[in-house]
């Protein structure tokens, strides 16, 4: 009965002592050894331990602020997070290390990085883009301020895929009306996303889908206002033809323009 009870003793007494034992790295984080948390928090960061090097780096900040370590805790800090994939956190502390170190040596890798990280943040074309907005305003406030900058084909890669998520957003959202069916409304839209950006890429596609608009418009109205409506059509598809005699949609409109053209001629057009 008493060995029984000095085992249970003896667990009782390892159970109270085990949360007392901490690891090295504990002892560091919540330590205030400034050389020996850097050293380790690169040891961490080089070893691609980068949530241990995150928080490292983090503690270390408030250690090393005033000093000449601080741009270099900072930046690493923002590294670390970029590193583990964390681009919303990466983007904070890479946007107040610029504010704070604008000519430190590592300024210029953590502008190009926060671009990065506004990048990845953003979403597809058919979600909220006023992610790939603020990217965009960044990305071309980093290129007045570093035209030369060995990042600049990357960026302009990033900028070129952004503002064709901006394009094809502003397209497929006007050619839903032309899908609900509801081709006045689809075809006054699809003319606004050109009045708004005459350089849209999704161009020939719009121009296509605003002459099918009016035609479609015309054929499913009342008669004494087809005739009117048709010539509409014929507008818009001369205007097509005009700036795009070779596309994929010239047979697809064929159709429908000999159908006009025989229901005008009819009445004396």
């Amino acid at each position: 009965m008493k060995s029984v009870f000095k085992l249970i003793l003896t667990a009782a007494i390892a159970l109270v002592f085990i949360p007392s034992c901490k690891s090295q790295y504990e002892l560091l984080l919540n330590g205030s050894d400034v050389d020996a948390k850097y050293k380790a928090a690169f040891d961490y960061f080089n070893l691609k331990k980068y949530n241990k090097s995150t928080a490292l780096f983090e503690s270390l900040s408030m250690l090393t602020e005033g000093t000449d370590r601080d741009d270099t805790v900072r930046y690493y800090c923002g590294l670390s997070n970029y590193m583990q994939k964390d681009y919303y956190t990466a983007e904070t502390h890479f946007e107040r290390f610029i504010e704070v170190y604008p000519r430190s040596p590592f300024a210029s890798d953590a502008r190009f990085l926060r671009i990065d990280c506004l990048y990845r943040n953003t979403l597809r074309y058919e979600l909220d883009q006023s992610p790939t907005r603020v990217a965009l305003n960044a990305m071309n406030e980093y290129m007045r301020e570093e035209p030369d900058n060995t990042h600049a084909q990357e960026v302009r890669t990033m900028m070129d895929d952004l503002n064709d998520r901006l394009d094809r957003k502003a397209y497929e959202g006007a050619k839903l009306y032309y899908k609900m069916e509801d081709y006045l409304a689809s075809r006054v839209a699809l003319k606004n996303v050109l009045k708004d950006d005459a350089d849209n890429i999704y161009r020939e596609d719009i121009l296509y889908y605003i002459a099918m608009s009016s035609y479609k418009y015309a054929e499913l109205s009342v008669a004494s206002k087809q005739k009117e409506r048709y010539l509409v059509f014929v507008d818009d598809y001369l205007n097509f033809i005009g700036e795009y005699p070779d596309s994929k949609y010239v047979d697809a409109l064929a159709s429908p323009y000999a159908k006009t053209q025989k229901y005008l001629e009819k009445r004396g057009f």
